[in-house]
């Protein structure tokens, strides 16, 4: 009887179990049809371990929903699955209110509003300060070259105590050399002369310049900029510099020097002028990004002997002037060296003073000693016609030897440079100065002139195009004769420079 009592539960618990065990046994025969068909599907066709976690964290970051059957034993995994449920994202924040555009008046009126941003230019813009006396000073530097144009801008200078005390002022009076050749910005010279010497016992002081706008630029506002232009230390102020013998008799201001140029014709050219202007000279090299690795390499043994100071002026490139603000460079190159030279001399590196035989540079200046300013002729040469002569040698000739033709056309106005004695200038220019005190004169043909070799100096081929064997000629519309002036002296020159610095820079060629 116990046995068929067991066979009957038995029985009972499978009829009770049946329908889980149908679904059991349906559930195993469908994973084997799947791995079956898994093995005949191509191989890209993967379902990976990755895959599997982006659909499980999908199943588990779904809320299930809760039935009225829910015991307290499926309750806790409920809850783990809300708490790792992310939160919505934040909406963005809303972009701020733009400025207003316009509004209405009353009367139905739209008045409009503009907003300003920014700014065009720079009010003011400084090089340097220098004295030009006891109670003189002048200040370089650029400035928006609009704001002159269309506005009337002011300056005035004033004298502080190194403790901060004003203790005189005056009017600057303001220069623009550059005769209206700026761009985004123009050159201005601001002389301040006070009524008295400042600093006469030397105990320090500071120029203070104060630059407004004056309605400039917006009319709305009058701004005024207050710029520490100078400052003295005590006991550093030497007043018989501006009185004793200057310590050169010829200095050279030279232009911003820009571009690829060839080193050779340089070595050339300060070889030349050391030369020409002798052992009380000096000559201020103003690099605007020119004067690269080989450059350097031919100025620097002049450099170790003093005869050339090297300035960097590169950081000038930030502001928009005229030729990479060559006004600016030669006012400030000006009032730096004004007390340190007898005669100041302006021209470019392409460029040759020459002065007859039998004369020198001396008692040509002897004899022009009246003028604060004199100009200087040019002389144009050709920068492609060669010697025939000079065949299969060219390369190894220097540039003022081997181009020997200058042009020989009348009736041109050729632009002149200029020398001046330069304690009687007040702001300068390139071709020549319209602020000075005393007389200039251009009529010194025949005494000094310049050599024009122009393109040259950023030739880094071979300057003859054309070699030739004739006293004169016509070439591309322009008539040339022979002139060996400068072709004469170049075995001097060459033999100077061996003297002076060594073979140091002999196998430059380019």
């Amino acid at each position: 009887m116990a046995k068929e009592r067991e066979k009957k539960l038995y029985v009972a618990v499978l009829g009770n179990y049946a329908a889980e065990l149908k679904l059991l046994l349906t559930t195993l025969l469908l994973l084997c049809v799947v791995a079956t068909l898994l093995q005949f599907l191509p191989s890209r066709f993967t379902i990976s371990a990755s895959d599997l976690r982006v659909c499980i964290s999908r199943v588990t970051q779904t809320t299930p929903i809760l039935s009225n059957t829910t015991n307290a034993t499926s309750s806790y995994p409920i809850k783990a699955s809300l708490s790792h449920a992310s939160p919505p994202p934040l909406p963005p924040p809303s972009p701020p209110p733009p400025p207003p555009s316009e509004q209405v008046l009353p009367g139905g009126i739209i008045k409009r509003v503009f907003n300003p941003y920014g700014s065009a230019a720079y009010n003011f813009i400084t090089m340097g300060s220098y004295r030009g006396g006891l109670n003189t000073f002048a200040i370089i530097g650029l400035a928006s070259k609009p704001l002159h144009v269309y506005a009337k801008p002011t300056y005035e200078c004033a004298w502080h105590s190194l403790a901060g005390e004003k203790l005189s002022t005056a009017v600057g009076y303001k220069i623009l050399p550059d005769w209206g050749y700026g761009r985004v910005y123009t050159v201005v010279i601001v002389n301040c002369t006070f009524p008295a010497p400042l600093n006469a016992d030397n105990s320090g002081g500071k120029l203070v310049l104060s630059a407004s706008t004056s309605g400039g630029g917006d009319a709305s506002f009058n701004i005024t900029d207050t710029i520490e232009a100078l400052t003295e230390q005590p006991g550093t102020l030497d007043t018989t510099l501006f009185t004793s013998r200057p310590k050169y008799d010829y200095l050279y201001c030279g232009s911003s020097l820009y571009g690829n140029l060839n080193a050779q014709r340089v070595r050339e050219w300060i070889a030349y002028h050391v030369k020409f202007f002798g052992p009380r000279s000096h000559f201020v090299i103003h690099d605007a990004g020119g004067v690269h690795a080989q450059v350097r390499e031919v100025l620097q043994p002049w450099i170790d002997l003093g005869y050339v100071t090297l300035q960097d002026i590169t950081d000038q490139e930030r502001f928009d002037g005229y030729y990479h603000n060559q006004f600016m460079v030669v006012n400030d190159c000006l009032h730096r060296y004004k007390f340190m030279t007898k005669w100041m001399f302006f021209f470019d590196v392409d460029e040759y003073i020459y002065v007859p035989p039998k004369s020198t540079i001396k008692s040509v200046l002897d004899s022009l000693s009246e003028y604060s300013q004199f100009t200087i002729e040019q002389m144009p040469m050709s920068s492609k016609l060669c010697l025939t002569s000079d065949y299969g040698k060219t390369y190894r000739k220097w540039g003022f030897e081997k181009l020997v033709y200058k042009d020989s056309k009348k009736g041109i106005r050729r632009d002149r440079k200029y020398a001046v004695q330069p304690r009687s200038l007040f702001a300068t220019g390139v071709h020549m100065s319209q602020n000075l005190a005393g007389k200039t004169t251009h009529k010194t043909e025949g005494k000094i002139m310049y050599y024009h070799y122009h393109g040259t100096i950023a030739e880094r081929r071979e300057s003859c195009k054309m070699l030739i064997n004739s006293t004169e000629i016509t070439y591309e519309k322009t008539p040339y004769v022979l002139d060996t002036t400068m072709r004469d002296i170049a075995g001097v020159i060459k033999k100077f420079e061996l003297k002076m610095i060594g073979n140091r820079i002999q196998k430059t060629r380019q």
